[in-house]
């Protein structure tokens, strides 16, 4: 009979655009005891997640909570809820997670309208807007930080043109919440994504989302109790319900709600991460957090161009957290990223669709933004080009980043 080794993964620098390296005081959250989902402390444990996400997410909404899975699950769930069979939706496609978008507004029975930019750059917020006035979309879905090209699409007045059309805005923040301003209440969004693994540095297997009550309006419309859970007086839908159960928003509000409608079991040892995590950035500070993971940018930036490397994409638009660089012509960047992983034990990301062989994907997200990983890459990434025929100056890369962290500019 075949015996098994205890598990032992490898300790890894992980500077990917997700996962990220968690925070040892959330892994010590997930060690502790099990609590009954209806127990007392634990619903007094969901109520304090459920506060701290919404100053996380700055708004005054009442519906802010997770969705058991990954972050797919709470942008599959927010669209799924919003977004009926019929109605027109409106996706502006700059990356991969824009394609994402439009493809589950069309197995939601959507009738999708797209414009796309070229990927490395964001749309001109005039340019969204009148599509809206154009297409007078029911939805509008977009993604806020795109991981995939590393930009960042302005929202506010894309937002504040949707209200005035009566479109609903859902925004995918999985890349950008706890590391880039998200503004929920002043950006006019009406419903918000969120992911747990990367600026909040909490393994994945939860999605926050929070929505306004023009999104509770529509979802009022769609509601239907469990079949099993219904009391007799519960009315039928005035729209067509939900085609999913489980990510039916309906239902989990109720679920999150003091009624406490049972719904599914709730992930117990993740909602402990999760409070962890949002405890541990409210601590820091949002301001405070924003600031640091810009200020670990800087330095990446500054070692990156001082070795000589070119960075991709419009810098205007470019997303804090993840930095994109040009895998330099002749060099092998498969090869390249190997040595970082099996030398060094540092993971960064390759990239995928028109891009893919074309760039290396940088992230400084959450507990893995830190001088040391910051220095430390830079370091062993002089080392592996060097090693695969690439003329760097020597050792200016960890000069240029040491130059910004002694300074006292933040």
């Amino acid at each position: 009979m075949k015996r098994y080794e205890d598990l032992s993964p490898s300790l890894r620098c992980i500077m990917t655009p997700g996962p990220v390296e968690v925070d040892p005081r959330v892994l010590r959250a997930m060690s502790y005891p099990v609590l009954g989902q209806f127990d007392p402390e634990f619903t007094d444990i969901m109520n304090e997640t459920m506060e701290m996400l919404r100053e996380l997410f700055a708004t005054g909404n009442k519906w802010a909570y997770p969705v058991n899975g990954t972050s797919r699950s709470g942008i599959e769930a927010v669209m799924v809820s919003l977004i009926a069979p019929g109605d027109r939706v409106l996706i502006p496609v700059f990356g991969r997670f824009g394609h994402l978008l439009h493809e589950i507004a069309e197995r939601c029975g959507a009738e999708v309208f797209t414009i796309e930019q070229t990927w490395g750059s964001v749309f001109p917020p005039e340019d969204v807007i009148a599509a809206i006035r154009s297409f007078k979309p029911d939805v509008v879905a977009i993604v806020h930080g795109e991981t995939s090209t590393g930009r960042v699409q302005p929202l506010a007045e894309i937002g504040r043109a949707c209200r005035e059309q009566d479109a609903l805005l859902i925004v995918d923040a999985v890349a950008t919440i706890g590391g880039v301003p998200v503004e929920t209440d002043a950006w006019m969004l009406d419903a918000v994504v969120g992911g747990t693994q990367k600026c909040l540095s909490v393994p994945s297997g939860m999605s926050p989302v929070t929505y306004n009550e023009r999104a509770e309006a529509k979802l009022l419309k769609r509601k239907q109790v469990e079949r099993g859970l219904r009391t007799g007086g519960d009315e039928a839908s005035e729209l067509p319900v939900v085609r999913s159960n489980y990510f039916d928003l309906g239902m989990l509000q109720d679920y999150w709600s003091p009624q406490r409608l049972n719904h599914h079991t709730e992930m117990t040892s993740m909602l402990y991460a999760l409070r962890e995590g949002l405890r541990l950035v409210l601590e820091e500070g949002l301001e405070a957090r924003h600031a640091r993971h810009k200020h670990h940018e800087r330095a990446l930036v500054a070692g990156l161009t001082a070795m000589g490397l070119e960075l991709y994409g419009d810098p205007e638009s470019k997303l804090t957290v993840v930095t994109c660089v040009l895998i330099p012509e002749g060099i092998d960047g498969e090869a390249v990223r190997s040595m970082l992983l099996n030398h060094f034990g540092i993971e960064i990301a390759s990239s995928f669709g028109p891009l893919k062989g074309q760039i290396w994907r940088i992230g400084t997200m959450g507990f893995s933004c830190r001088e040391n990983n910051v220095l430390r890459l830079l370091g062993a990434l002089e080392a592996a080009l060097v090693r695969h025929g690439f003329s760097v100056p020597a050792g200016q890369g960890v000069q240029a980043a040491l130059d910004v962290y002694e300074s006292k500019v933040r």
